[in-house]
Formats: C-alpha cells, structure tokens, sequence
C-alpha cells in the first residue's frame, strides 16, 4: 500500500469560537487547531499520528481558501509542518468536499490509497488507524465507526418557540426556543456514529469525486453514492472531533496532555 494522507483543515472554528466566548465571556476568535496540546498545536498533533507509517508516502494538509487567511495559516504552521514532510495547500470556501478536493489533486498518481482525516481529531489510537488500514488492504472503502449506546429520535426541523409575552413583544425581546418536537425514535441497532480516518482506493475516491453532486457529509457519502460498498471497523469512543471548548480539555484528558498554565513558563507553547 502507498498511501497519501489528507488532513482538511480550512475550517473557521466557529463554533469553537463561539463556545470560547460563552464560557470565558470574552469576544475572541479562537481556532481550535492552534490550541494547546501538550506543548503542539492540536493540528501538529493530528498530523503526528501519520508520520512513522510505512505506508504513508505523503501527507497534505489543506488550510483556509482565504489568502491573507492561508497566509497566517502558512506562517503560523509551515515551518514544523513542513519538517514533518507535509505539503501545504488551500482549501475550499464554503464545504468540506471542497477542501478535500483540492488536496486530492496534488495525490500522486503512483499513491495507490487515500487516507482522509479530520484535522480536529488528535486522538486517533495507532491501533484505530492500523485496523482501518488493515481493513483497506482487502475493501476499497473502509471508515471506523462506533455503536450509539443513547436512544434516537428523529425531531422535528421547526422548534416549538413559547407563548407570546405582550410585554416583551412590546418591548422587542426575543422569542424564546422551548425545543423541538419527536416526530420518530430510531432503531439504533444497525446505526454507528462514523469517525476518519476514512481509507479508500485511490481510483475510487477520485471517481467519488468526479461526480456532479458533491454535497456530503463525510467522504464515504460520496463513494456509497457510486453504489460502494463501504465497510465499518470498530472505532473508539475516545477518538473525538473537538468542536467546542470543552473538547480541548477531553482531549488533554485522553492524551494526558497537561494545559499550558500548568507547565513551566518555559515549556508553555
């Protein structure tokens, strides 16, 4: 196996930022690929977990679409990255699939897989990613996904706002969100919460995207959309995506990663 590793990481973190905000009260922008954690950037660490495979011949990460954006970008990580042996790209404006396409057009044609992993997700376990690549060695297609231990309900999209205050209408408040609706509960059985990093073939990822509607939420949309088969490996619980504040501190929690105002000045990213 040949493989090239994809890391989209153009995201703007606003819902990062936003949690940032809630907690601390501050009007910051925060982005959560530069924070902390254990003396690197969660983005440097995340391309960490690729570094010493064998099977890696390249590995690209695709930064905001922005140019004063990708420049900061550039500044901000190049160096260390590119230590890393990691090239650099921008990715898309709006989507996901855009940034993923981008990077895919600078895969090299003798890579003969394409492993594709979310730049938030540091704490994929060496043996998360051998089982996927194990996995892709005999399927085209291979993610990790893991059971959904809760009850599921399909609700409804409009929320149910409460009684109209008078006073506050006169007054223009806002109205307040009660929730929303069940329309259906789900039979969870058959239904896994699904992680990256996601290993195709890398003819198969290209024809996935070829196609004319790339709208998805994850990379194994589109190739099941080809009519795929796509297979699911055990994932881990522990391999989470940060994407509010407090996932920044889980993360250090799985990593034992100490946060910086605990170390010595010195030592402090």
């Amino acid at each position: 196996m040949n493989l090239a590793v994809i890391v989209p990481a153009a995201g703007a973190s606003r819902r990062y930022s936003d949690s940032v905000v809630q907690e601390t009260g501050a009007d910051i922008t925060r982005s959560k690929l530069d924070e902390d954690l254990g003396g690197r950037p969660v983005l440097h660490r995340t391309v960490e977990l690729f570094t010493k495979l064998s099977e890696v011949s390249c590995i690209i990460v695709a930064g905001p679409a922005d140019n004063a954006a990708f420049a900061v970008f550039r500044d901000r990580h190049a160096d260390k990255l590119g230590i890393l042996g990691v090239r650099l790209c921008q990715g898309g404006v709006t989507h996901r699939y855009e940034t993923v396409q981008n990077a895919l057009k600078l895969v090299p044609d003798s890579c003969t897989h394409a492993l594709v992993h979310d730049a938030a997700r540091p704490c994929a376990s060496l043996e998360l990613i051998e089982r996927v690549l194990r996995a892709a060695e005999h399927h085209p297609a291979v993610i990790p996904g893991v059971d959904v231990p809760d009850t599921l309900k399909k609700v409804a999209p409009q929320p149910v706002l409460a009684p109209a205050d008078p006073l506050a209408s006169i007054l223009g408040g806002e109205e307040t969100t009660l929730g929303r609706h069940v329309l259906q509960t789900l039979d969870r059985t058959c239904v896994v919460q699904v992680q990256t990093p996601q290993v195709f073939t890398l003819d198969l990822l290209r024809r996935a995207y070829a196609q004319p509607d790339l709208s998805s939420t994850d990379d194994a949309q589109l190739v099941e959309r080809l009519g795929e088969y796509v297979l699911v490996v055990p994932g881990e619980p522990t391999n989470i995506k940060i994407t509010h504040a407090a996932d920044i501190r889980l993360a250090r929690l799985i990593l034992n990663a100490k946060p910086p105002e605990e170390k010595p000045a010195s030592m402090r990213f």
